[in-house]
């Protein structure tokens, strides 16, 4: 398990890319995938990552990068995995998001925390729970996150997805133990001043595109310290590796438990 920071030099400040940016870059790593020839991890999706963390400034064309600099956090259950894609990243001398040309420049590496059975949470990329079907509402329908039901999906999915990375579930010691619970004062502000916690983001597969609901708001979460480290790492709800579901310590500066990366030689697992 492993977080890192892949800090970027910007070629062009100012240029607009969509508020929304996810898929342009799930679309640079998967084609980073695809193109590096490795079969070992053409169909991996235990990482998640957020999107272009810097200064920026808003229009009606999307988001501007003023920043001279901008960040990624990309995390997985793999170290072989992040160190194999940290090698893609910097066999390229330019990365283009969009219009938005980036010089990879140097990584930085999470210290990984201690957890307990109860973590504050922020979302660093919108938390996804349904899954959509082509051409309907499926995935754009509206849960209330203080539900059980909001919770309820949250759980199935992680539980899902647990088994499919080779986790015994039934050993885990409390694993019925999952609750999220939404800030609600700051929900409850988003709505008085006529802001949104959840919306429609575009989402691409097999060059396909279909739309689903993204909730981004601080929560807690009660559940077993297995289950955290592994949401920490690999997001949480559907579609981590299309950018979605990243989460973060609240009330905590990651820059400050942060190390220099040290490259790994990849070791057969």
């Amino acid at each position: 398990m492993s977080r890192i920071r892949i800090t970027f030099q910007v070629g062009n400040r100012g240029v607009a890319i969509p508020f929304h940016h996810q898929f342009l870059l799930a679309q640079i790593i998967r084609g980073l995938i695809v193109s590096s020839g490795d079969n070992k991890y053409q169909n991996y999706s235990f990482y998640s990552f957020s999107g272009l963390k810097g200064q920026t400034r808003v229009s009606r064309n999307g988001l501007h990068y003023t920043s001279s600099r901008v960040t990624l956090v990309i995390s997985s259950l793999d170290k072989n995995f992040l160190s194999f894609l940290v090698e893609q990243v910097f066999s390229q001398e330019v990365i283009s998001v969009g219009p938005l040309f980036l010089n990879p420049e140097h990584v930085d590496e999470e210290l990984m925390t201690e957890f307990g059975d109860e973590s504050k949470f922020i979302c660093i990329s919108p938390v996804v729970l349904l899954n959509p079907s082509f051409n309907s509402d499926t995935g754009k329908r509206y849960i209330e996150p203080s539900t059980d039901e909001f919770s309820d999906f949250l759980f199935e999915s992680t539980l899902a997805r647990m088994e499919k990375a080779g986790w015994d579930t039934r050993k885990i010691k409390d694993i019925d133990t999952f609750q999220v619970v939404p800030d609600q004062d700051y929900i409850n502000k988003l709505r008085q001043s006529q802001k949104k916690f959840s919306r429609i983001f575009p989402m691409y597969h097999q060059d396909v595109k279909y739309e689903v609901r993204g909730y981004t708001f601080p929560f807690t979460l009660y559940a077993s310290k297995e289950v955290q480290e592994f949401l920490f790492v690999s997001g949480l709800g559907n579609f981590s590796e299309k950018g979605f579901g990243m989460i973060d310590l609240a009330n905590s500066n990651p820059v400050h438990r942060t190390v220099p990366y040290q490259v790994r030689e990849l070791v057969a697992v």
